[in-house]
């Protein structure tokens, strides 16, 4: 009690709880590498208990920086995920062009990864080991409002970073904020009591399993809120990670037409969503849109579109509105346009037209994506189109947001 009370006593048993901790490291190392009663300790087990975890930190628009954060404690209910693949998206991109907070940020909220140390209380909630691949959401939610009943983390404002300053989501978090490692572009990731993690089915790769966000998202939007099913005909606009992902989701579901366009130099891209399934391919640049789209349907448009453009402002919606069938089509809308000038309010109530905003994903459409990887119904494999190591976050993030082929980069922490 007496060194509790002081601040060297606080140091001692800092000092005394890592010197355990690694102390377990190495036996867990020497059991792994045990044979026949000699015992190697691998270098790389080794790295676990390293005293700092390098990260890749936006410190600006468009600038990233390599730094070094102390390894944090890890706690009873808490864990430490050792990075294999972050995936990027296209919000990667527009966050790291324009930050939407000030500070240093970890960025990475599409995270698979190994769990390499975890308390007792967090395997026991979690159902899972220690060596275990997991799938781990970026919302950090509450677990007590109705949404996180529903497990709809993703409407929780305990992780609602835009309008709750104490809100955690991995990827958007300041890096100041301890123990620091709130996201996936680093050799670890902290994960506390109330992280969302799925256990990757065996046999997927980390870097298959790099696509369980667009592809949940892709459930999410197209069968759960748009609820596209059996013979269900669908207008996708977008032919990139996400538009492939709704590609998949409306094939599994029983679409009899799936129409995907594109511009000029998606060409790639409008390849490979026929390859996934997609009936019809337009190229936006070579071919009036809307005029082929009457001609495919037969003039009586589609039952859904979603839009899965980025920086292509109002003309998504516009078309999309026009595309849908006569009465009581549905429209999936992405956050991209602020404001809509002369919005057709009308033409939309005239249509009986449903309006569906895209926000990420629940845990059942999470759970049916890694399913979906597993199956191996689709070559999936399409969409991992290229890797990058840690020191080249910056080039990877521009890769995604400039490179004509490039679809779903996957950043490898360790290379």
């Amino acid at each position: 009690m007496l060194l509790e009370a002081c601040p060297i006593g606080r140091g001692f048993h800092l000092k005394e709880r890592r010197r355990r901790q690694r102390n377990k490291a190495v036996d867990r190392a020497r059991r792994r590498s045990s044979v026949a009663g000699n015992f190697m300790i691998p270098t790389l087990e080794l790295t676990a208990v390293a005293e700092n975890v390098l990260a890749a930190v936006r410190t600006g628009p468009s600038r990233t920086e390599l730094r070094e954060f102390p390894m944090p404690e890890i706690p009873e209910d808490g864990a430490l995920l050792k990075m294999e693949v972050a995936g990027i998206c296209g919000t990667d991109v527009k966050f790291y062009a324009k930050p939407p907070i000030t500070g240093d940020v970890i960025m990475g909220h599409e995270n698979i990864g190994i769990i390499d140390r975890a308390g007792r209380q967090f395997l026991e909630r979690k159902g899972v080991k220690e060596g275990d691949r997991v799938f781990v959401e970026h919302y950090v939610p509450c677990f007590k409002c109705q949404w996180c009943h529903q497990g709809d983390y993703r409407l929780c404002q305990g992780t609602d970073w835009r309008k709750n300053p104490d809100g955690l989501r991995y990827g958007y978090t300041s890096a100041e904020r301890a123990p620091h490692l709130w996201g996936g572009f680093a050799h670890y990731m902290y994960l506390p009591w109330n992280a969302v993690v799925h256990k990757v089915p065996d046999g997927v790769s980390a870097e298959l399993a790099g696509v369980v966000t667009p592809m949940a998202n892709g459930i999410q939007w197209a069968l759960f809120d748009c609820e596209v099913g059996y013979n269900s005909t669908v207008l996708i606009q977008g032919p990139g990670q996400q538009g492939l992902s709704q590609t998949v989701a409306c094939k599994q579901a029983g679409a009899s037409l799936i129409i995907v366009t594109g511009t000029r130099k998606d060409a790639a891209r409008l390849d490979v969503a026929k390859k996934l399934g997609a009936d019809h391919v337009i190229d936006v640049d070579a071919q009036d849109p809307l005029a082929k789209i009457a001609e495919i349907t037969g003039g009586e448009g589609v039952d859904v579109a979603l839009d899965c453009t980025a920086g292509a402002g109002t003309i998504p919606i516009l078309l999309g509105i026009e595309a849908l069938k006569r009465k009581g089509g549905t429209l999936l809308v992405q956050g991209e346009v602020a404001e809509f000038p002369n919005f057709p309010v009308g033409k939309v109530a005239n249509k009986y037209i449903t309006i569906k905003a895209a926000r990420g994903h629940n845990y059942r459409s999470c759970e049916l994506a890694l399913e979906q990887l597993a199956s191996d119904r689709f070559a999936l494999d399409l969409i991992t189109t290229h890797r990058f190591g840690l020191k080249d976050t910056d080039a990877a993030i521009k890769a995604v947001g400039g490179s004509e082929g490039v679809i779903h980069v996957s950043l490898m922490p360790w290379e």
